[in-house]
């Protein structure tokens, strides 16, 4: 008896077809889209380190556009480092305090949000506050010359008088408000969007039933949150942080805007004129008017700040991937052990 052989089914296999066409392309795209991050990100700094090279090799005791560039003390520059070491504690400086500021108000928004608000309340609420990243930094800037540098002048003063003891309020106060104090109060609002918006996705994914669990053990709502909520959260509200600092390292106009810096090393962040100079700002301010070399300076600048934001980018995958399944895992594996 002759074997009957069914044809397969035409439409399940173009389906079949098509489904694998289609995962082929998306894997390609993909790919490629990886690639390309990595391309552009060594293409940055290739660049940076061609055009910073001729600066930061150069012996800037023997060039006057080198030694004099941006040098209030009249002291002569004698390396790149010896420029850059004030630029970068500025950098740091500004975005510590606005993360000092910014990033608690930041989470406890997005714990209003996710957990304490109604719900229309809360959908116009999350809604504005991701707005907020619209906002040009330029506007922010303006924002900051004419509210809060007046608004902040009283506060400096109270800080002064009592807390003068403590470096970061001596010094005489400033009587037009350009100081650290209002860049970082600024450079804090400015940070609230991606903060917020991201450690309120990362409390809405705690596990409902967590929640429910403590509540129905007895838990008040705030012991819930502290319990199930913040312990869930932890790795995602640090990388959210450094995100936020990352954006506050790199902000220009409002820091130039608002601030009235040196290049020096200081902790002061009530004075006019001895506030430490942010990487960003001073490039935006001096690229135009500066010299071949002087822009080649400038780059090298950018070069150490695109340094110093990659390796908070690295800090936080580290303080992610130690506070991840992976290392629970092996402190479990340990405690058996011992067992």
């Amino acid at each position: 008896m002759a074997d009957v052989i069914s044809p397969p089914a035409p439409a399940a296999s173009r389906r079949r077809s098509t489904r694998r066409a289609g995962d082929t392309v998306f894997l390609g795209l993909s790919a490629a889209s990886a690639v390309s991050i990595m391309v552009i990100l060594a293409g940055v700094a290739i660049f940076l380190i061609i055009q910073g090279l001729p600066a930061i090799t150069a012996n800037w005791a023997d060039n006057k556009d080198l030694s004099s560039i941006q040098n209030p003390a009249q002291v002569p520059w004698t390396s790149f480092w010896d420029y850059v070491g004030p630029l970068l504690w500025g950098s740091i400086f500004a975005a510590l305090i606005a993360m000092v500021l910014g990033a608690p108000v930041a989470i406890g928004i997005a714990l209003f949000i996710s957990h304490y608000a109604p719900r229309r309340i809360a959908g116009a609420l999350g809604y504005i506050v991701d707005l907020l990243a619209a906002v040009p930094s330029i506007v922010f800037g303006l924002w900051g010359i004419a509210v809060m540098r007046p608004f902040l002048l009283p506060l400096s003063d109270f800080l002064n008088q009592y807390f003068g003891w403590i470096p970061l309020f001596a010094g005489p106060v400033s009587s037009t408000g350009s100081t650290m104090l209002a860049g970082g109060v600024v450079l804090a609002v400015m940070i609230l969007p991606i903060v917020t918006s991201i450690t309120r996705e990362i409390f809405l994914q705690t596990p409902r039933l967590h929640e429910e669990a403590a509540l129905a053990l007895g838990a008040t709502r705030w012991e819930m949150i502290r319990l199930s909520v913040l312990p869930y959260a932890r790795s995602g509200m640090i990388s959210a942080t450094l995100l936020g600092m990352g954006r506050a390292l790199g902000e220009t106009m409002a820091i130039a805007m608002i601030m009235s810096p040196s290049v020096l090393y200081s902790l002061l962040i009530l004075t006019d004129g001895y506030n430490s100079q942010t990487i960003a700002a001073n490039v935006a301010l001096n690229f135009p008017v500066a010299t071949e070399i002087q822009r080649s300076a400038l780059i090298g600048t950018g070069l150490m700040l695109f340094v110093v934001s990659f390796a908070v980018n690295m800090l936080a995958r580290y303080i992610i991937a130690a506070q991840g399944p992976k290392p629970a895992r092996k402190r479990r594996r340990k405690e058996g052990k011992v067992a």
